[in-house]
């Protein structure tokens, strides 16, 4: 292992894992491996199966489409400071040209 990274034990839906935190950040492993714990047991409530694996994929499932808007969002932001700045650097111009 790096020095950026060490084992962390957590648990997840009544299972205990040791995963490497790369960042070196246990604290963040830990807060990830709740929310993947959160969401199955959540899923588990109003599931038709008592299927772990089924449960896990389900959980994957909705934290990937969590994600995916996340992302989409932050595309369209990004997208929204770009053309905003474009046209405060274009009116920053006029206004340079205006005041020769």
């Amino acid at each position: 292992m790096d020095n950026h990274s060490h084992a962390v034990n957590v648990k997840i839906y009544n299972h205990s894992y040791s995963i490497r935190a790369n960042d070196g950040n246990a604290e963040r492993a830990q807060r990830l491996a709740d929310l993947v714990d959160q969401r199955m047991r959540e899923i588990a409530v109003g599931a038709l199966t008592s299927d772990t694996l089924k449960i896990a994929i389900l959980a994957a499932l909705h934290i990937a489409d969590e994600l995916d808007k996340a992302n989409s969002r932050y595309d369209e932001l990004n997208q929204q400071i770009a053309s905003k700045s474009s046209e405060l650097a274009e009116m920053l111009d006029q206004a340079i040209k205006t005041a020769k």
